[in-house]
Order: structure tokens, then C-alpha cells, then sequence
């Protein structure tokens, strides 16, 4: 298996300056050479532009915009070439808004953009439905053009909207507590597919296996935000939000696995990974890599 890592150092978009760290610090904790030692062919591809989250106050709703489309046009560029069958591209991120960069370079591919996204949250938001102006919990909303979205980041590619809902389909929400009623009225509305928090951890196999057969056939990508972590077992993320609720990272590793053996998978995007949260745990951002390592080697 060849395997492309690809490294988005950007917190452009997200709620303050360390994301950007997290490609550096995977590997630093020896993705690389772990993927060789587990017999892939691996492919370093390096990072792309650091971009650095600043407080926006001409845009508190939506801040770093402007930054945040260079990023993800940027990354959609790059990806799209390195997106093809009998291989996996991981993309390091940076912002969970990563994942809608990676659809776009689907797209841009020529292919129909479907993802799973792993994660506590929806990211159903827009500037108009909240006044937090992170554009990392509105990365779907504008994949889906909801109304609200903006129309750079929404309009990323000519390919508008980017996902149709039939080609989402959400693994371990956590839909009592860390869900807008904005995000759960657009949900319910467009009937997307939302495999919760519990059912996940109940059984990741079985989980991830739904997922999959719930989104429409066709090459697909996985995106991960870290957060969907229980913060005690991982404390990674830059939200802490739920710090006592969600898998393990050995339990994610069993959904990821599944969902990285499908041959129609494409690769996959990390995001919301905050190495300054990561150093309480020093064996944490180790025990992901082994976990990653362990579901891509499978694949």
C-alpha cells in the first residue's frame, strides 16, 4: 500500500493559535517511520503554507476567512493528484475545515466528493446561525451550502454545493449535548445520516460498517477530528468539550481500521489535534500514531 502524507499547518480557522503544530508533532512521534516499519510505501509530501489564527475583528463571525479559502485552495490543489485507487493520501491537518479540502479535491478530481466524518460535532453551523466565528465547527455547513454559508468558502470549487447530503454520513455525534438546535433543525431537514457517540463505542466495527454501507457507493474519504476522543483517555484536542465521554483511541482505531480496508477509501484528513493540550499525556499523540499506523497497515 502506498501511503501519501500530505501536512496543512493552519489554524486559520480555528479558536486560537496551535492546530498548525499538530502536523509536525505526528511526526515528531514517528508517523513516517512507523508506516515504513508496518510495510507501506510511504510518501512524504511535506507541509503546505503555515497560516497562523489571528482575532478577527473585522470578521468576528467568520474570522480569517480570506485565509482560510487560500488554505483550503491550496490543499485541494495539492491533493487531487495524490487521490487515486490502491492508495491512501493522509492529510495532516490544522483545522477540521481540512476535511472540506479534501472533498474539494475529489472534486477537482473529477470524482464525486463523499465522505465519513468522525467527530463529537455536526460543524452544521454558519456565520448567521452562531456568534462563535470559528469557521472549524461550519466546515460542513458550507460543503452542503446551507443558507447562512459564505459564498467564498461555500463556492470553493465549480462544484456547488460540494456534498450532497446522500454523500455524508456522520460516526460518533455526541446529539445530546454537543449539537446547536440551528445544526439539529438543518440535520433533521436534510435527513442526514448521524451514527452516534454511544453506538460507536458499543461496537466501532459495526459502526464504521454502517457508515459505510449507508453512503452512497463510490471512492469516499474519512475525516477524523480528534475530538470525538474521550479527553481523558486522549487529551489532544483543542476542544475539550465531553472531556469524559467518547471512544478511546483504541476503540477508534477499530472503526478507522473498517473504514480504511474498504478498497473504494481514498484516505483521510486529521484535524483539531492541539500539541500544547497533548504534552498532559505524553503517551497520547504516541498511542494515535500506533493506532493510525495499525488501521492504515490493514487497509
Amino acid at each position: 500500500m502506498k501511503i501519501t502524507v500530505l501536512g496543512v499547518p493552519s489554524s486559520a480557522g480555528a479558536y486560537c493559535v496551535g492546530v498548525e503544530r499538530a502536523p509536525a508533532a505526528l511526526r515528531d512521534a514517528g508517523l513516517i517511520e512507523q508506516l515504513g516499519a508496518a510495510g507501506a510505501h510511504v510518501v512524504d509530501a511535506g507541509d503546505l503554507t503555515t497560516r497562523l489564527w489571528f482575532p478577527d475583528r473585522q470578521n468576528p463571525f467568520a474570522q480569517n476567512l480570506a485565509a482560510e479559502v487560500d488554505a483550503l485552495i491550496e490543499l485541494s490543489a495539492a491533493a487531487a493528484g495524490l487521490l487515486a485507487a490502491e492508495q491512501r493520501l493522509l492529510v495532516l491537518g490544522g483545522s477540521c475545515t481540512v476535511a472540506v479540502g479534501l472533498c474539494a479535491a475529489m472534486a477537482r478530481g473529477g470524482q464525486r466528493p463523499r465522505i465519513v466524518y468522525v467527530d463529537r460535532h455536526l460543524d452544521l453551523n454558519t456565520p448567521r446561525s452562531t456568534t462563535e466565528g470559528s469557521l472549524s465547527w461550519m466546515g460542513m455547513a458550507h460543503a452542503l451550502a446551507l443558507d447562512g454559508a459564505t459564498p467564498e468558502l461555500a463556492g470553493l470549487t465549480n462544484r456547488t454545493p460540494l456534498l450532497q447530503p446522500s454523500d455524508l454520513v456522520y460516526l460518533g455525534v455526541d446529539t445530546t449535548r454537543e449539537t446547536t438546535e440551528w445544526e439539529r433543525e438543518q440535520a433533521a431537514e436534510l435527513e442526514l445520516a448521524i451514527i452516534d457517540q454511544a453506538t460507536l463505542c458499543d461496537n466501532p466495527r459495526n459502526a464504521a460498517r454502517d457508515a459505510r454501507s449507508i453512503l452512497t457507493p463510490g471512492p469516499f474519504v474519512v475525516h477524523l477530528d480528534v475530538d470525538v476522543l474521550d479527553f481523558l483517555d486522549a487529551p489532544i484536542a483543542e476542544n475539550v468539550n465531553g472531556r469524559n465521554s467518547g471512544p478511546t483511541i483504541t476503540i477508534l482505531e477499530q472503526a478507522l481500521a473498517t473504514l480504511l480496508q474498504d478498497p473504494d477509501c481514498r484516505g483521510m484528513s486529521i484535524g483539531q489535534l492541539d500539541p500544547a493540550h497533548a504534552s498532559a499525556d505524553r503517551t497520547a499523540v504516541p498511542r494515535l500514531v500506533s493506532a493510525l499506523t495499525s488501521a492504515l497497515a490493514s487497509a
